[in-house]
């Protein structure tokens, strides 16, 4: 396929500003989708409310005033003749326009009106009335020097030269019962569409292509395993399993004990297990793997458990060590801070199979790394074996039993068609010991008040999660921001607590250690964004504060509120938030991940069920679970159909399997 930087117009520059938002190929371009559109249609002054959007075309009655402010920032303002009266114009850094806004010049300004002030302020200017038929221009998911004007040239360019060469992954006979348009032409209407009712035909055409291809990857894995199927079967003792089991020092909730039967049973089983292990937050998964990994060991097989970040990783090794003690299990922990001589020893220890159980991160499957004879994988939050690492161990002889963990709830019927390849086990139950955690939905003003909760719980030697939803100040510095935040709680708390903070741009080595600091306590107080390690147990952590509330979706919210309450302390969750407080009311009065899970389905789709940016298999470009669930059923019917089909489309079908491979 032709290279992105050669496009017409692609420099360097722009392939640097295009890889920044996620495109590096061709195909990639053309599949950047608009994630609205402006409905260029003629306003009436009068019949839009306040505040509301507006695209209105007139003449220029004012020279335009142009006031300079602090560098880099500019305000134009000019009076606008309309068909429906006069009203005012303010733009921000235009003022390379005013040469051209002459007094009786026909613009066209697209913007919100202030229906006090009769002001409109401008986010666009167009040096051109708008004609008699409606237009609909494609607005852009863009970054700092990359304009959508910048976007669209280049997408037309790429679809003009190379549009041929972008492959559809439906096949032909999808195409003619569904009638569906050819992929370029597709493509072509949705960065420019002619008309509403085009737009909604190729939306619906390229939401089916995205989840035919979803569904077929899904359903080829499930096809793949079945075929691959024949699994170790595990001969386990159960009195020893019994014994293990009792020695915990608290009783399993009947949900474990529901999944811990389904996980024996699949390991007794012939066939491999591929299993999802869904639990709410705080619901005791790790405690049932742990029991598998034993079980496991009992049959004479080693286990890796793998986790997605170090810090965790070393929470499950010490957690395990624990609860092994009592046993002649060889356990050990493998991550990137493993010392060299360490790391030898331990490829060493797997290999002659002296070790049992290995935790660490994803390098447990790495090239390097040998097994005597692994029989259990279990990965943690959200790390689905892809077909290359699946091959990966295939290659190495071996076909172990699969088990994943994730403290995403996720609605039922959902999970069933994006986790078709899988058996799952639910946990919903809380252990027993576990206080509800109380919320609270405060305002901006009541900060006082918030304050003064927080203050208590950090006298008892309790510690305190502070959440802020953006790094830096930023177009929209409305927002509690990390670093003002900072702040704010050092001026009320840091001549007494130490403070510290953690975000996505940080490098995780330092993520990691302050993490650690306050696991250990020597931090009182850490303000993060939603990069709060998933699972991490603070026991000591009481207090979780969320600033701007009304920002986060509701599953987000629960996977924080998750982070305290780990321990047998009273633990509490603060909401501040000046809006949407109805919505926030099912985060005080609901509990269930699940429950809460639905309802966050229902208010925003499925972009935010898998909480902080743990949706690396679920991110479409264009399709929305929610709003597109029929298409996805359809797709998934059609894509089984299609799987099983001997003389089907072979071109289609390994394009569609190459593109497994390459993910």
């Amino acid at each position: 396929m032709t290279e992105l930087s050669s496009i017409k117009g692609v420099g360097p520059k722009a392939l640097m500003l295009l890889n920044k938002i996620g495109i590096n190929t061709v195909e990639d371009l053309v599949t950047h989708y608009p994630f609205r559109y402006d409905i260029l249609e003629r306003c009436n002054l009068l019949e839009v409310e306040d505040g509301g959007h507006i695209i209105i075309d007139g003449r220029i009655e004012s020279v335009p005033i142009l006031m300079r402010f602090k560098a880099g920032l500019n305000k134009m303002n000019f009076r606008l003749v309309t068909k429906s009266g006069v009203v005012g114009v303010s733009i921000f850094n235009r003022a390379f326009l005013k040469n051209q806004l002459q007094v009786g010049t026909y613009v066209t300004v697209i913007g919100k009106l202030d229906k006090k002030k009769n002001v409109i302020t401008a986010s666009e200017l167009k040096l051109e009335p708008l004609s008699n038929k409606v237009k609909i221009e494609a607005v852009y998911h863009s970054t700092n020097g990359l304009t959508n004007k910048n976007l669209a040239t280049y997408i037309n360019m790429a679809l003009l030269t190379c549009g041929n060469e972008i492959p559809d992954y439906i096949p032909k006979e999808y195409i003619e019962k569904y009638n569906f348009l050819n992929k370029k032409t597709a493509l072509n209407i949705i960065h420019n569409p002619s008309t509403k009712e085009k737009l909604k035909e190729v939306s619906i055409r390229l939401k089916y292509e995205e989840l035919f291809a979803f569904m077929f990857k899904i359903n080829y894995l499930k096809y793949e395993n079945k075929k691959n199927d024949s699994g170790i079967s595990h001969s386990i003792d159960e009195k020893k399993l019994n014994q293990f089991i009792k020695s915990i020092p608290f009783s399993l909730t009947n949900d474990q004990k529901k999944a811990v039967e389904e996980i024996l049973e699949d390991l007794k089983s012939n066939s491999r297990m591929n299993r999802l292990l869904q639990g709410d937050v705080g619901s005791g998964k790790t405690i049932v793997s742990f029991i598998a990994m034993y079980a496991n060991f009992l049959s004479g097989y080693q286990s890796a458990l793998m986790a997605p970040t170090e810090i965790l990783a070393v929470q499950h090794y010490h957690n395990l060590k624990n609860l092994l003690q009592d046993t002649n299990v060889s356990l050990e922990l493998l991550t990137g801070s493993t010392s060299k001589k360490d790391k030898q020893a331990i490829y060493n220890g797997l290999k002659d199979g002296s070790i049992h159980m290995i935790i660490g991160t994803h390098a447990l499957i790495q090239e390097e790394v040998e097994y005597q004879n692994l029989g259990l994988v279990i990965t943690d939050e959200q790390h689905r074996f892809g077909v290359n690492q699946r091959t990966n161990l295939h290659n190495k002889g071996m076909k172990p039993d699969i088990l994943y963990m994730s403290a995403t709830p996720i609605p039922r019927t959902y999970a069933l068609t994006i986790y078709g390849d899988m058996d799952m086990s639910i946990i919903k139950e809380r252990p027993k010991g576990r206080k509800k955690i109380e919320t609270y939905i405060k305002k901006n003003s009541e900060i006082k008040e918030v304050l003064e909760m927080m203050f208590e719980q950090l006298e008892k030697n309790h510690q305190v999660y502070v959440i802020a939803p953006l790094i830096e100040d930023s177009e929209n510095n409305d927002l509690a921001t990390v670093c003002n935040l900072k702040d704010q709680m050092t001026l009320a708390f840091g001549k007494k607590y130490k403070i510290d903070i953690i975000h996505g741009k940080m490098a995780s080595a330092a993520k990691d250690l302050i993490m650690q600091e306050f696991v250990q306590g020597s931090i009182q107080i850490l303000i993060s964004t939603t990069v709060i390690e998933v699972g991490v147990d603070v026991s000591n952590a009481t207090t979780m504060v969320i600033f701007d509330a009304n920002r986060f979706g509701l599953s987000t919210l629960h996977q924080l509120r998750g982070r305290v309450g780990r321990g047998s302390h009273q633990s509490q969750c603060i909401l501040i938030s000046d809006s949407d407080t109805k919505r926030l009311e099912i985060m005080r009065d609901v509990e269930d991940g699940f429950v809460i899970s639905e309802e966050d389905f229902k208010l925003r789709g499925h972009g935010d069920l898998f909480g902080t940016k743990q949706s690396g298999d679920m991110e479409f470009k264009i399709a929305n679970l929610r709003e597109d669930y029929k298409i996805l059923l359809q797709a998934k019917k059609d894509s089984e159909e299609y799987l099983k089909k001997k003389d089907a489309d072979s071109e289609i079908k390994d394009l569609l399997i190459s593109s497994i491979h390459h993910n």
